[in-house]
């Protein structure tokens, strides 16, 4: 289990699922390999991207199982055990408490608009249930909750086992981040920053852990992305996350889930990657993509 994560891209990977909901596990590992072999940092199975909230119930351990197997050590990895309360998320845990995996990561319950009290309640609770560390996930436009930057930085000081945030508030991460300066604590706490169209220019913050989905059809240009940055070459950086976000773009014209399964169908990873209640992309929406793809040297 890694307890200090390194700087770099980590992908939150997309969850290919057969016609029956079930795995489609070759093309998963096929795609945890590439990721690997474009040296993404780490992996998150079932984030956000990779439709958690929609896998079945005797779905989940699988995954979560087959994921890990797949990466095989070779990078940090994480799972998403989203749900709607402590005792759901527990279960979740429950379910893959033998898998050697570096970490779950946890949005708030989603149902209900919570108080930041009941924020720190939940986090703590399920920090002193899980073996594994935990990490937050501020994800407000789905949860109807945000993470404030008070109820973040105290949760930070005071619950050992959560060991780090995702989220696309920059603000945020900048705090925390200067907290964890002053206090020279950066290893004991990892800032996973989302927020795609200023990933090049945080960067040069010293925010340089960062997590999409994006990644997981575009490895090759995160891989170049992340030298760039890493040579401090801004205009080359500022080119290949420029593609990216023309790709996410693209999906978000067409219909993003829909538009993602289309993407990665045609990079060579079958299965469904969209909600079983959205429909496929007609044959114009995927030429649509298949250019895109194509414009970016993907294809």
């Amino acid at each position: 289990m890694n307890t200090q994560l390194s700087s770099g891209f980590y992908t939150a990977l997309g969850t290919p699922v057969n016609p029956d909901g079930s795995l489609d596990g070759n093309s998963f590992s096929k795609q945890i390999d590439d990721q690997i072999t474009a040296d993404a940092s780490g992996v998150l199975i079932m984030g956000s991207m990779g439709i958690e909230a929609y896998i079945r119930n005797s779905d989940y351990p699988e995954v979560a199982k087959k994921g890990a197997e797949a990466v095989a050590g070779r990078c940090p990895v994480f799972v998403g055990a989203m749900d709607t309360s402590i005792s759901r998320v527990l279960d979740r845990i429950e379910s893959i408490k033998s898998l050697p995996i570096d970490g779950v990561v946890l949005t708030v319950p989603y149902y209900n608009t919570l108080s930041q009290e009941e924020v720190f309640l939940f986090y703590q609770a399920a920090a002193e249930k899980s073996p594994y560390p935990i990490y937050m996930y501020d994800l407000a436009a789905v949860t109807k909750t945000k993470i404030s930057i008070e109820t973040a930085a105290k949760i930070m000081r005071t619950i050992p086992n959560v060991h780090g945030i995702k989220s696309a508030d920059l603000v945020l991460a900048r705090v925390l981040g200067n907290m964890l300066k002053e206090t020279g604590s950066e290893n004991q706490f990892s800032i996973m920053y989302s927020g795609l169209d200023t990933f090049d220019v945080v960067y040069g913050y010293g925010i340089t852990k960062q997590l999409d989905g994006m990644f997981s059809c575009t490895p090759t240009l995160a891989n170049r992305l992340y030298k760039a940055l890493e040579a401090d070459d801004s205009v080359a950086a500022a080119k290949n996350l420029d593609s990216i976000k023309r790709i996410r773009d693209t999906f978000v014209s067409l219909g993003v889930f829909p538009a993602f399964t289309a993407a990665m169908n045609l990079l060579g990873y079958p299965g469904r990657y969209h909600p079983d209640y959205s429909c496929e992309l007609e044959k114009d929406g995927i030429n649509t993509i298949h250019e895109v793809l194509e414009k970016e040297d993907l294809l």
